[in-house]
């Protein structure tokens, strides 16, 4: 296997007012080179200090992290990777076209043209003589993105890409990211954006309470979705016939609602509701999706006591424990 990046037993401990804590346990952490891969938990799984830990920020306790086949931090490395945080600071003051050469100027770039271009692909051609303070949003990150490919990375870490962006913005961000692991490179997205994370993303992993909780590919992740069966006409004895602990049923008024695993062929409880005179008004299957599979693997945590609509519940009234022990 061709990896961007592996940590093996990756564990950050910390000294706080009431002992030591680790933020992450034992991480096992593997990232092909090629994909897109999503790295998924809620506030305070220990996202932040493994991302600072694998760009070399801060160093982990114990065990290994190893980003494009060197130890994470290694000079070299830096030097084929890029990193865009989820709130960029910009000199407001700068145009686009200037903050952009300002941070290709740190590389030892001085090719404007190369600055322009960038702009360019990101939709920013009409805008970079405009300065930061007039853009939206949406341009920011486009600027983000277009400063975080000056050195031509191989590896991209992307902080919430996506976040807080308008509709149409939202769509050109996830069009980009796709376009560059068309060009073979490796993106390493850590996102609240859970429908974005299951359209774009190849690979995920889940972590809560600096555990590993699950990773693999998308498709093995969210295999095992349901069948809906919905019936009129219902006899009340019927469901009695069809209860299982791997089902749900509804039966009011002579309206069945049956929810059953994908694995379970509806055949029979069709060709039962037909022979009872029933009528089945609608045969449904529902594929798994990324939201269900969070939900259960933060069972138990304050997350899981309320819904998530495609966005994971992101309280910013307070700091979360992650980032009060890594200050």
């Amino acid at each position: 296997m061709n990896l961007a990046i592996e940590t093996k037993k990756l564990t950050k401990t910390y000294k706080t007012s009431s002992g030591m804590q680790s933020v992450v346990k034992d991480l096992d952490l593997e990232v092909e080179k090629g994909e897109i891969f999503g790295f998924l938990g809620p506030n305070g799984a220990g996202k932040t200090t493994t991302i600072k830990i694998l760009l070399g920020i801060i160093d982990g306790t114990s065990g290994e992290a190893n980003v494009l086949g060197r130890p994470a931090g290694d000079i070299e490395s830096h030097k084929r990777l890029s990193y865009l945080p989820e709130k960029p600071y910009y000199y407001e003051h700068m145009t686009g076209l200037e903050i952009t050469q300002f941070y290709a100027s740190l590389f030892g770039i001085k090719d404007k043209e190369l600055c322009v271009n960038l702009l360019n692909r990101v939709n920013l051609g009409n805008d970079y003589n405009r300065p930061i303070s007039q853009y939206s949003k949406g341009m920011q990150q486009r600027v983000g993105l277009a400063q975080s490919l000056l050195n031509d990375p191989e590896l991209l870490f992307l902080d919430e890409p996506t976040g807080g962006l308008d509709p149409i913005a939202h769509i050109e961000i996830r069009d980009l990211i796709l376009k560059f692991r068309d060009e073979g490179r490796t993106v390493f997205i850590s996102s609240h954006e859970l429908s974005d994370v299951e359209r774009i993303c190849d690979r995920v992993a889940i972590i809560n309470k600096g555990e590993m909780v699950h990773q693999g590919r998308l498709d093995d992740l969210l295999s095992g979705g349901r069948i809906e069966v919905t019936a009129d006409g219902v006899p009340e004895n019927l469901a009695d016939k069809f209860k299982g602990d791997d089902m749900t049923l509804s039966l009011r008024a002579g309206r069945l609602i049956a929810d059953l695993p994908d694995t379970m062929s509806p055949n029979e409880m069709i060709d039962a509701i037909r022979t009872s005179g029933g009528s089945v008004v609608s045969v449904i299957p529902r594929r798994k999706r990324l939201e269900d599979l969070f939900l259960e693997s933060v069972s138990g945590d304050n997350l899981a006591k309320g819904r998530v609509t495609g966005k994971m519940t992101d309280d910013k009234k307070a700091d979360t424990k992650e980032e009060e022990v890594s200050s």
